[in-house]
């Protein structure tokens, strides 16, 4: 019974630092968005207050990658899916050990623990009666080297390194040139004689 103060005034306190939290969070919140700069609000501010960039953001279809351009206090859509390929047309790979892409759509594919719906068409032992190409050697390999009989657990579940083709387009802009383009664009040197 003697704790009976002491708890009203412990109660008392937690109750006060809470409401005066909430009302700096309400103050805080209700604070103008600070302004960024960008081309259309640099024309309304005064002279002093812009500054000329060092460096200019390449043009074309570059764009911010993580936020997409939307300003960090606001919500951003998501971009629309990208419409999968379904013409069975397989693609070239950009670089050497690149997971081939799967050229036909995967909805409703059961990949899981009990079941994979890929090794149906790709299981070295249905690939010919599918017309489909069988898994890689390496998948049935472990982590040792060692060939196993049935798919490496590691390499199970084909998402994990193969992905549908679609339509999208890359986020960000890039001038990657795989082996064979750089090759092709090298003048050809003379061949010098021994003397």
């Amino acid at each position: 019974m003697r704790d009976k103060p002491l708890i009203a005034i412990g109660l008392l306190v937690v109750i006060v630092v809470a409401a005066v939290a909430f009302v700096a969070g309400r103050k805080a919140g209700s604070a103008p968005p600070p302004v960024v700069a960008t081309a259309s609000t640099s024309a309304n501010l005064p002279p002093s207050a812009t500054k000329p960039a060092t460096e200019e953001a390449p043009q074309g279809k570059q764009i911010d990658a993580i936020r997409r351009g939307v300003p960090i206090n606001q919500e951003g859509m998501a971009p629309a899916l990208a419409h999968v390929e379904n013409a069975d047309i397989k693609r070239n790979r950009a670089y050497p050990m690149q997971p081939p892409t799967i050229p036909h759509s995967i909805d409703n594919y059961q990949i899981d623990k009990n079941s994979n719906r890929c090794l149906l068409c790709h299981a070295r032992a249905n690939a010919d009666k599918f017309q489909a190409p069988p898994v890689s050697v390496t998948h049935y390999m472990d982590r040792d080297d060692q060939f196993l009989a049935t798919i490496s657990p590691r390499r199970y579940f084909c998402n994990q390194c193969h992905v549908v083709q679609t339509d999208a387009q890359p986020l960000v802009a890039n001038n990657f040139k795989d082996i064979d383009t750089i090759l092709s664009e090298q003048p050809e040197q003379p061949e010098h004689k021994a003397n």
